[in-house]
């Protein structure tokens, strides 16, 4: 007797990875607020801001506290980065966001708490000029 099964095709939330300008974001807890297709009343494309929920980290050299202190520096322009965004799937890249001209707009800081062993975060908001996401585990059917 055929039986016609499907495979339910589903992401786990904690299978994820952060870039910045191809470099790791090492210690990303989450990433929220990812709004990835939005239109005014006007019907123009709006680039809401989302946020990358990270734990504090001591390297100034690492790409996130590179870009952030050129971001802090008096009279600097906002350097802008390209963050990319994988979604992953028992080791395999489900989907990407390539989020372009990325500017950071405010960090934040959770609660510091002496009654508390939680890891401080630092909760960074995020603007941008564009995304574009991509289906990297997808054969191409020339969908544009």
């Amino acid at each position: 007797m055929p039986t016609n099964l499907v495979a339910v095709d589903s992401l786990v939330a904690n299978e994820f990875q952060v870039q910045i300008d191809n470099k790791p974001m090492l210690g990303v807890f989450r990433v929220d607020g990812l709004t990835t297709f939005k239109l005014n009343d006007k019907g123009e494309r709006v680039q809401e801001p989302f946020r990358i929920i990270k734990m504090v980290q001591r390297d100034a050299n690492n790409a996130f506290n590179t870009w952030l202190r050129e971001t802090i520096t008096p009279n600097a322009k906002k350097p802008r980065r390209t963050v990319t965004i994988m979604a992953v799937d028992d080791g395999i890249e489900t989907r990407r966001w390539t989020v372009k001209g990325a500017w950071i707009q405010e960090v934040t800081y959770s609660a510091f708490d002496t009654a508390s062993h939680d890891m401080v975060e630092e909760i960074v908001t995020i603007y941008y000029d564009s995304i574009e996401e991509a289906f990297p585990a997808t054969p191409d059917l020339g969908i544009q």
